[in-house]
């Protein structure tokens, strides 16, 4: 199995900057896909950014210039750099890796706790 852990969360102001980091454990094979999704209080789970293990991005269109995914391929880490925060950023964001593990035949999708990110205005 893959362990998918989030740290980086915590409390900012709107218009500050944060790092969520997401690194991947276990036996593991190869990673396609890691994508970041966040989920606010009554909301729906909603896709905020992917990357390949190529290095091919998508975002969210609400966080278009303000956040950027990256990832250490050696180190099985997606990061999110979220800058110009606002107090709709406020969820609780969740890393998702689309991962192989050693000795399996296909993908599967695997999710980290969570991590908190509250924005105050």
């Amino acid at each position: 199995q893959v362990q998918l852990v989030e740290s980086g969360g915590g409390l900012v102001q709107a218009g500050g900057s944060l790092r969520l980091s997401c690194a991947a454990s276990g036996s593991i094979f190869s990673i396609n896909a890691m994508v970041w999704y966040r989920q606010a209080p009554g909301k729906q789970r909603e896709l905020v950014a992917s990357i390949t293990r190529g290095g091919i991005t998508n975002y969210a269109d609400s966080v278009k210039g303000r956040f950027t995914i990256s990832r250490d391929n050696a180190k099985n880490t997606v990061y999110l750099q979220m800058n110009s925060l606002k107090p709709e950023d406020t969820a609780v964001y969740y890393c998702n890796a689309d991962a192989l593990i050693a000795g399996s035949f296909r993908y599967d999708d695997y999710w980290g706790q969570g991590t908190q990110v509250t924005v105050s205005s």
